[in-house]
């Protein structure tokens, strides 16, 4: 077998196009430009910033998958992952409340909604007329899907919508005011359907803002009731029953994304450690000197470059219409590791800066407190490895040569 080295030494795993390279400055300098100043002050006030949000329909990420046919960028899931990662070097909630809109909404609703659903929504969720998120989770129900209790029952053109969906990104966008447009999953008899809730329908209200949340406090969690909400059967996404394939679909790309959000934090940890460790001084030599401190610089490196790696190969791999082999197995992988390491290079960080690691001014423990919803959001980590370890029962000799 003859290898193409030329090829393979120009190959770059993190930019692989010029495209991608171009997508990365453009998302970093508006980082530095325009997240950053904000990050501190909207974490402290837990309040979203829309403003800022709309900003990013204006540089083409809030339709970063979707085609420009209806507003989008057309791209894949490398760039998704290029301007998640990029986003949370500077402000995890805000990637959240993105990602929410982004990845949960506007990418689900792209592959799954039908020609007339998405000329009308679509080119107002990727400029940011609409702020949109999806409805899956229950006071009682997380990684049950299947126990959810939410209803929907037809009555002629319309459903009736009942029931209580519980830590929804985006569903309030600020005290008082509802997200705009949401995929609602309920039960249609024995089945899963998904629904297309718009604000202002009948019977649809919110419920309580949740508040003083340990961290992501830059994007709005709320729980959202549906009291016989008059839903049009045009608003049914799909057929009936059609709603385990969308979501199971639509969750790699998000946990794909949400390993990416770990990598940004992982980067801004890595830089603020590096950098006080070369500038702070103990017993006349810089920190950097002693052994302690290196352990926790290079560990922190070699996890945060390794778990890298592994993300951006599964991206690249991912089909986004959902025809990707083994992309369940390694989006499960990708955001078992990839968000236990945020996490811990983040603890690390704190550990190296001491005292100033402790206080909010030096970034790394809001950092650290967003780290931790990232094991827990799409996903809970036990639930990752539950999935792995059924896939590879199943075909390991494939999966693993």
């Amino acid at each position: 077998m003859s290898v193409d080295h030329a090829t393979l030494s120009g190959f770059d795993l993190y930019n692989p196009t010029e495209e991608h390279e171009m997508l990365r400055r453009m998302v970093r300098d508006f980082v530095e430009r325009e997240v950053e100043p904000q990050a501190l002050e909207c974490d402290r006030e837990e309040r979203f910033n829309l403003e800022l949000f709309r900003k990013l329909g204006e540089i083409g990420l809030l339709g970063i998958t979707v085609s420009d046919e209806y507003g989008g960028s057309g791209m894949d899931a490398v760039a998704a992952v290029i301007a998640h990662e990029e986003l949370c070097t500077s402000d995890p909630g805000f990637a959240l409340a993105y990602l929410a809109h982004s990845m949960l909404f506007v990418n689900n609703f792209y592959h799954n909604a039908n020609d007339e659903q998405k000329a009308r929504v679509l080119p107002k969720v990727c400029s940011g007329e609409w702020v949109g998120g999806m409805c899956m989770s229950e006071p009682a129900v997380g990684t049950d899907v299947l126990g959810m209790q939410t209803t929907a029952v037809r009555k002629g053109d319309h459903y009736l919508l009942n029931g209580r969906k519980m830590w929804i990104t985006n569903g309030m966008i600020s005290d008082s005011e509802l997200g705009d447009v949401f995929l609602v999953y309920a039960k249609t008899g024995e089945r899963v359907s998904s629904f297309l809730v718009e604000k202002g329908m009948r019977g649809f209200e919110k419920g309580q803002k949740i508040k003083d949340k340990l961290g992501m406090r830059a994007s709005t969690t709320a729980e959202l009731v549906f009291e016989d909400c008059e839903v049009p059967v045009a608003n049914l996404i799909g057929e009936e029953g059609d709603s385990m394939v969308h979501m199971m679909r639509n969750l790699e790309i998000e946990r794909v994304t949400l390993a990416a959000m770990s990598l940004g934090i992982g980067l801004r940890c890595l830089r603020v450690m590096c950098r006080y460790a070369n500038e702070r001084h103990a017993f006349g030599k810089p920190l950097r000197s002693f052994g302690q401190i290196q352990r926790y610089i290079a560990r922190s490196y070699a996890s945060w470059k390794s778990t890298r790696a592994y993300v951006y190969d599964t991206a690249r791999r991912m089909d986004l219409s959902g025809n990707s082999a083994n992309s369940r197995i390694d989006s499960d992988g990708v955001k078992l590791v990839a968000t236990t390491m945020g996490k811990e290079v983040a603890d690390a960080a704190i550990q190296v800066l001491g005292g100033y690691g402790y206080v909010g001014e030096y970034v790394v423990e809001r950092l650290w407190r967003d780290a931790k919803l990232l094991e827990i959001g799409g996903g809970t980590l036990e639930a990752h490895e539950k999935n792995i370890t059924k896939d590879l029962s199943r075909s390991f000799e494939q999966v693993l040569g």
